[in-house]
C-alpha cells in the first residue's frame, strides 16, 4: 500500500490534463472519449448488472493460477464480495465503455473475466464486435457467463483457460485484435510474456490497456519496458491503467494523464 501512495503521488506530480496535450490525437481521445460527461443509457445497464452481482450472497471456490497452469490458490468466497473487490469500478466501466464506444473495435480480447463487469463495459461499448474474454477459474467464468447472458451481452465468447495456455495454443499470427484488455496476472513475468506473444495481433489501429500498472515495483519495471519496445509508438499512463498504441505515423511519445 505504501508503494502505490507514493506512486501515485508521483503520478499526480507529472500528470496533465488535456490543456497539457499537443498530440491531436491524444487530445482527441481525452476531450471526446476520456472526458465526455454526456450521460449514456448503458450505464444503467452496467450498473444492474453490478447491483445483481453485489446482492448475491452465494459462495463459490474460486481457483487461481500459476505459471503452467498450476493450481497456488484456491478459496471459498461470496460472489458479492468479489464483485466489490476484485471487480472494475463503476467508474472505470464508464470508461471502459467509453473507449470501446470511441474506437469501434471488431474483435476485442480480455484477459482475466472475472465476473465480467469490464466485459459487459466491453461488450456494450460495441454490440457488433465480437468479444474473447477468457477465465481460468472455472466457478467465476460460469457466474460471468451467465450474468452476460442475462444482461443480453451475446456477442460475447466465453474462454475457460490458463492465460499462457490459450495465447500459445492459438494461432495468433493470423488475428488481429483490435482492442485488448490485460487484467489476469499482475506480475512482471506474465505481463510481458503476454505482451511478447500477442504483438503479432496487432495493426496501426490496436489498443492494448494493462490494468495496475502502477500495483507493485514488478508492474512498474514491465510498464516501462513495454513503453520501450519499438513497435509502441504512443502511451498514456493514468495511473490505474496504461494505454498503450502501435500508430506507425506517430512518433513516440508518453502522456501521464489525470481521469
Amino acid at each position: 500500500m505504501l508503494f502505490q501512495i507514493k506512486s501515485y503521488l508521483k503520478f499526480l506530480w507529472k500528470s496533465k490534463n488535456e490543456h497539457g496535450v499537443h498530440s491531436p490525437f491524444v487530445f482527441n481521445l481525452l476531450t471526446k472519449c476520456f472526458y465526455d460527461k454526456k450521460p449514456k443509457s448503458e450505464y444503467a445497464i452496467l450498473k444492474k448488472y453490478r447491483k445483481s452481482l453485489l446482492e448475491n450472497r452465494n459462495f463459490i471456490e474460486v481457483t487461481d493460477f500459476g505459471a503452467g497452469s498450476k493450481v497456488f490458490k484456491s478459496n471459498r468466497r461470496q460472489i458479492a464480495k468479489i464483485a466489490k473487490t476484485a471487480g472494475i469500478s463503476s467508474t472505470r466501466a464508464e470508461l471502459l465503455f467509453r473507449v470501446t464506444r470511441y474506437f469501434e473495435p471488431q474483435n476485442i480480447l480480455e484477459i482475466g473475466t472475472s465476473l465480467g463487469l469490464a466485459t459487459s463495459a466491453l461488450a456494450l461499448g460495441n454490440t457488433n464486435a465480437k468479444v474473447i474474454t477468457i477465465e481460468g477459474c472455472p466457478n467465476t467464468a460460469n457466474i460471468a457467463e451467465n450474468q452476460l447472458n442475462q444482461f443480453d451481452c451475446k456477442n460475447v465468447d466465453n474462454i475457460i483457460s490458463e492465460f499462457e495456455s490459450f495465447l500459445i495454443s492459438e494461432n495468433l499470427q493470423s488475428t488481429i485484435y483490435n482492442l485488448i484488455y490485460f487484467d489476469g496476472n499482475h506480475s512482471k513475468n506474465a505481463t510481458l510474456k503476454y505482451f511478447d506473444l500477442l504483438l503479432p495481433t496487432t495493426d496501426n489501429d490496436s489498443v492494448w490497456i494493462f490494468d495496475d500498472i502502477h500495483w507493485s515495483q514488478e508492474m512498474e519495471e514491465a510498464w516501462e519496458i513495454i513503453k520501450n519496445h519499438p513497435k509502441v509508438t504512443v502511451t498514456i499512463d493514468t495511473f490505474q491503467w496504461g494505454f498503450v498504441f502501435f500508430r506507425y505515423e506517430q512518433e513516440k511519445e508518453h502522456f501521464t494523464i489525470r481521469t
